[in-house]
């Protein structure tokens, strides 16, 4: 079949590979000029499928609430946060156990399946993506080790591998953590990792253009007309064409709903901010192993430090109503607060780059993949801040879908007919 796909980030590219794998004619839009340039551009590069959970959750709204009050509060709101409040009431619906419960589990069978395709993948093309292994959750208190109890309770369900570490244990795993900062344990995962997402996107969009699949990019898709034969118009240089499929997928962020939405399909996406610092380590006067070997998490403040290749990338914040290019003072504040805590003085100042990206977030956390039920239309959309772990799973389940095949893990957590 000749498929459109709409989004180059990383889940758009993913799906690429698994639908010309089954051997159709795949065409990518993008209106960015390169693959990864929005949501999966400058992300965590977390891969711990353990700990991909819904962020709806028992007991969340009061932890908000109750963090608002910090100055290093994980969640704020943005000025446009009043637009939110249809998607928020939403959200606040599924913060109850049971549901918390189901969607975790449909998660974790999501990412581990993504993990799996993603090593068999990684097998077959040897991509670049400056993967270091491993995953540390620091805990800075007892009281705090505590509070993780009913999450490593999860854990024990789920079969995932962890640790429980002292402070020794910790810095066995990570020994450039400062000793100032103050300390009490950890939650070590081993089969998690870091990797850089957008740099095994645009490796796998290479080999995909060697193989035949088209990448048309500054060109945005201006509407979508369903049927047999899908029509697309898109506008690239300034000029409307047309473009016809016997499939359209979309893969984009919170856009998608403009042009969703004509088509009676309601997404209820909601542009969830995230906030990155990316640094080069400085190794002129420090030890060979400065800076983090892999990945880790500050439970406090929720912010994650990934090691990729010479670099640290801080990554934390979840901003609701907020706007594109304008960044939280506070929220920057936290990033370096948590990286001098731990790796005090080990990055080069002048090389600080910072980086404010829109995670398309549904209110109560699975994505939605698969057909429609509008004729031709197919999505593979809404995986917040877990992208970069969902999506070689999600394009599978998405390519054994349109061919028809049983599916791996079960799909109905991610059925996208009740988008009508």
């Amino acid at each position: 079949m000749r498929i459109a796909i709409v989004g180059a980030g990383i889940v758009g590219v993913t799906t690429a590979y698994e639908l010309s794998q089954d051997g159709h004619e795949v065409t990518v839009l993008e209106h960015h000029p390169g693959v990864a340039c929005g949501t999966s551009f400058a992300n965590a590069g977390v891969l711990a499928p353990g700990y991909v959970t819904p962020w709806a959750a028992p007991g969340v709204p009061w932890k908000v609430l109750a963090g608002l009050l910090s100055r290093h509060a994980a969640v704020r709101f943005g000025p446009r946060w009043p637009l939110a409040l249809p998607w928020l009431a939403r959200f606040l619906r599924a913060c109850n156990a049971n549901t918390y419960a189901r969607h975790r589990q449909a998660l974790y069978a999501l990412a581990s399946l993504s993990q799996e395709r993603l090593a068999d993948i990684q097998q077959r093309l040897a991509l670049a993506d400056e993967r270091a292994p491993g995953y540390l959750v620091l805990v800075r208190s007892a009281r705090e080790l505590q509070r993780c109890r009913s999450g490593l309770a999860v854990l024990d369900s789920l079969g995932v591998r962890y640790r429980i570490l002292d402070q020794a244990g910790c810095r066995l795993v990570e020994p450039g953590l400062a000793h100032s900062a103050p300390l009490h344990g950890g939650i070590h995962l081993p089969d998690a990792a870091v990797a850089n997402c957008r740099l095994y996107a645009q490796g796998l969009r290479q080999h995909l253009a060697r193989q035949g699949v088209r990448f048309r990019f500054e060109t945005q898709v201006l509407g979508v007309q369903p049927g047999a034969s899908v029509r697309l118009t898109v506008r690239a240089a300034g000029d409307a064409t047309a473009l016809e499929a016997d499939r359209v997928v979309f893969c984009t962020g919170p856009d998608a709903q403009r042009l969703l939405r004509p088509l009676g399909l309601r997404l209820r996406l909601e542009p969830v901010w995230g906030y990155t610092l990316t640094a080069r380590l400085r190794h002129e006067d420090l030890p060979e192993d400065a800076g983090p070997r892999a990945g880790l998490m500050d439970e406090r403040y929720k912010v994650a430090l990934s090691r990729l290749g010479q670099r640290v990338r801080v990554a934390g914040s979840a901003e609701v109503g907020g706007v594109a290019g304008r960044l939280h003072g506070a929220s920057v504040a936290t990033l370096h607060k948590v990286l001098e805590d731990w790796f005090p003085g080990q990055i080069d100042r002048g090389s600080v780059q910072y980086w404010k990206g829109a995670r398309p977030m549904r209110p109560d956390g699975p994505p939605v993949i698969g057909a429609t039920g509008v004729p031709g239309v197919w999505v593979n959309l809404g995986h917040s801040s877990s992208g970069w772990a969902l999506a070689c799973g999600s394009a599978r389940l998405l390519a054994d879908q349109l061919a028809g095949r049983p599916c791996p893990i079960d799909v109905r957590p991610f059925d996208a007919q009740g988008m009508r």
